[in-house]
């Protein structure tokens, strides 16, 4: 791995655990400050995913540790991000998908507990949106 990507990663590593800590302590002090640190919390946060962005699609980042000697195109730049974005955004539904069964469910089963199996498919199918995403980000690893 090149020093330039180590480095981000160990800042955005750093970032990451310090703010918020350091966001709380200004918010215990003061009720007012919460959106000083938020903002400060947000700017570090995009600066260093434009970074890390300018760094995957250069060409200059590396694809994996056993691949070390290889420079990575900005195609597989992109398998990467769309294999990221199929999890993530698939567990993002199925979460919202998943509250909204889950606390219908447990409404309808505190009136009627015959109905505990029904419900417990409807949750189920929620939850299997996750694992669909997770596939197919599978899937496309498996073409880079």
């Amino acid at each position: 791995m090149s020093l330039l990507v180590k480095i981000t990663l160990a800042a955005a590593l750093i970032l990451s655990i310090a703010v918020p800590f350091g966001a709380f302590a200004m918010g215990e002090k003061s009720k007012g400050r919460y959106k000083k640190a938020l903002a400060c919390n947000m700017v570090l946060f995009f600066g260093v995913m434009a970074v890390s962005a300018g760094l995957m699609f250069t060409g200059n980042a590396y694809a994996a540790e056993e691949a070390a000697s290889a420079v990575s195109s900005s195609a597989t730049g992109f398998g990467y991000l769309a294999a990221a974005l199929s999890t993530g955004l698939s567990c993002v539904g199925g979460g919202i998908a998943v509250s909204a069964a889950a606390s219908a469910a447990l409404g309808a089963i505190s009136e009627d507990s015959s109905i505990l199996g029904k419900s417990l498919i409807f949750v189920g199918l929620a939850e299997g949106v996750c694992l669909y995403g997770l596939i197919i980000s599978f899937m496309i690893l498996g073409q880079l």
